[in-house]
């Protein structure tokens, strides 16, 4: 059945190719985007279709989108990259907190049933591995990373707070480090940062030694997770969104080494403060709620990845 549904943050990495399924699949589509970190150019293949809406906003001032129905809204308007919530922290607090508010009362206005990109940062450094759902974190809350980290936390607060005061209809999401097409070449995440220096021929900037570990999920295994989990009825969440399959900084180095075939090499640097020494996702609920698994191997998400940057840094 078609719907009408709101995504903020649309013009994002993630939020465009959410936005383009649910144009594929026959949704009315409304891409809110204060364009900080997103771009209309990842919008450019959907920007004409009849079914879609784009509307720059900032979800930190009030959102007024007329007399309509909303069916669903997918909350994913913050800066996801350390680079880019760290520029402005301030502001990162506040698209966590007065921006979904903002959002929250839209749902509430219109009846939507609506979903919060949460994240794997709200772990902070694990004493627990892999993070399953139930553990609480680790997080320094005075810390450079704490706008991003303590703001996502806060966020399920609201969101699990508007649940049981006015029996909101909500869907909370753990992402895990996603990759894919569209990411943001300066967004200093490692996949982009490792495949940007390896096709330019330069050093691999190598953060501590190396042995802190990631899980990367492909973007479109990634979106088929999130709308999963909307159209799940009676289940709330919070359910971690990731790829289980766990390397190390150097392995994923290495496998960008020889898939862009460059002649690079690993430079390291310190560590920065915080920055979590492992991180895997524990999708035991996924799959049992959602019967959701990534399909997409590394080797064959890296593969479509390296042929966009390739384009990206002519």
């Amino acid at each position: 059945m078609k719907k009408t549904i709101l995504v903020t943050g649309g013009a994002g990495f993630i939020g465009s190719h959410l936005c383009d399924s649910l144009i594929a699949a026959g949704h009315h589509v409304i891409c809110l985007d204060n364009l900080f970190t997103g771009s209309r150019k990842n919008l450019t293949q959907i920007a004409d279709h009849t079914e879609f809406e784009f509307v720059e906003h900032d979800i930190t001032s009030p959102i007024h989108l007329g007399e309509r129905a909303i069916d669903q809204i997918y909350n994913l308007a913050c800066p996801a990259s350390p680079i880019h919530y760290q520029r402005n922290p301030i502001h990162t607090v506040k698209a966590n907190t007065i921006g979904v508010i903002h959002v929250l009362g839209v749902a509430r206005k219109y009846g939507s049933r609506v979903l919060q990109a949460s994240t794997s940062e709200i772990y902070g450094d694990p004493l627990e591995h892999p993070q399953k759902e139930t553990y609480w974190g680790n997080v320094n809350t005075i810390g450079p990373r704490a706008c991003y980290d303590e703001g996502k936390r806060v966020a399920e607060t609201l969101f699990f707070d508007y649940h049981r005061e006015h029996g909101m209809a909500i869907r909370v999401a753990r992402i895990f480090n996603t990759y894919g097409p569209r990411m943001a070449l300066d967004d200093g995440r490692v996949v982009s940062n490792f495949m940007v220096q390896a096709l330019k021929g330069e050093a691999l900037t190598m953060y501590g030694d190396g042995s802190q570990t990631r899980s990367f999920c492909y973007v479109s295994d990634m979106v088929r997770g999130l709308i999963a989990l909307m159209e799940k009825d009676d289940f709330t969440g919070p359910v971690n969104l990731g790829n289980p399959n766990e390397l190390s900084m150097k392995e994923i180095g290495e496998v960008i080494i020889r898939l862009t075939g460059s002649q690079s090499k690993l430079a390291f640097q310190p560590l920065p403060q915080d920055d979590p020494k492992k991180r895997r996702p524990d999708i035991t609920l996924a799959q049992e709620k959602l019967s959701w698994t990534p399909t997409v191997s590394l080797e064959e998400g890296l593969k479509k990845t390296i042929e966009y940057f390739r384009e990206a840094v002519r």
